[in-house]
């Protein structure tokens, strides 16, 4: 990479679930394009609904809550028009494939298009949905902040020396801590498309407000929500 670092990077809003017409690529070796859209304030019509491909659109019939039902639809529709606003094409064109894990090679790695020149990610929590874009793979992860404690529960997957970093931390700014780690472990695990259950305690990203440097990858937090913690990263 090789864009100036920065502390934060802004994802720029979807306004009702709609990207603004036709999106230029992003720039070779600059920052992620990242989009965030609030699930809860976006409709979906039966148009809307057909461009979930017919894995997705079983998945979304598996949720109980209609409000679950509704926050995943949005995610997967909005991502389909994103990706066609990029590629110049109708969204309902638009297939996604999904690769092998990077680590064992089962299904259920990383969401690919098939494309060299762009590769993408998606993450949601509650009603917020974030999205990234770049030209080599990227992976990106958002997080509401948990109930407190959440962090001593989960300590124990992480890499020895961010436990001990979160360990010597008074218990209310733990759990910031903790969701900084997280986010940026798993934007890169997913960047790398890796499941969570080769474990989190590598890559090693650190605690601190600044993360640690990852060979490979530029991880950088991203400015989202009050109540909310992100990342992303990005294959060097």
């Amino acid at each position: 990479m090789t864009y100036p670092a920065r502390a934060l990077l802004t994802p720029r809003p979807v306004e009702e679930g709609l990207p603004p017409g036709v999106l230029d690529l992003p720039e070779e070796g600059g920052p992620p394009q990242l989009w965030l859209a609030r699930a809860d304030s976006c409709r979906v019509d039966a148009a809307a609904e057909r461009l979930l491909a017919p894995d997705e659109a079983l998945r979304r019939s598996r949720f109980a809550h209609e409000s679950d039902r509704h926050r995943y639809t949005v995610a997967h529709v909005v991502l389909c028009r994103l990706v066609g606003a990029y590629l110049r094409q109708d969204p309902a064109r638009v297939t996604l494939t999904r690769l092998p894990c990077a680590r064992c090679g089962r299904p259920g790695g990383r969401p690919s298009l098939h494309r060299p020149d762009l590769h993408f990610s998606l993450s949601h929590s509650d009603d917020l949905v974030l999205y990234a874009f770049a030209r080599t793979p990227v992976g990106v992860d958002v997080e509401a902040r948990p109930p407190e404690g959440t962090a001593d529960g989960l300590m124990g997957t992480l890499h020895p020396r961010e436990r001990t970093g979160l360990a010597a931390l008074p218990p209310a700014e733990r759990t910031d801590a903790f969701l900084r780690c997280w986010t940026r472990k798993e934007a890169c695990l997913k960047g790398e498309g890796a499941g969570l259950t080769h474990g989190t305690d590598f890559p090693f990203v650190g605690t601190a407000e600044t993360p640690e440097p990852v060979s490979g990858w530029r991880v950088t937090d991203v400015q989202v929500a009050a109540g909310y913690r992100a990342a992303v990263a990005v294959a060097a």
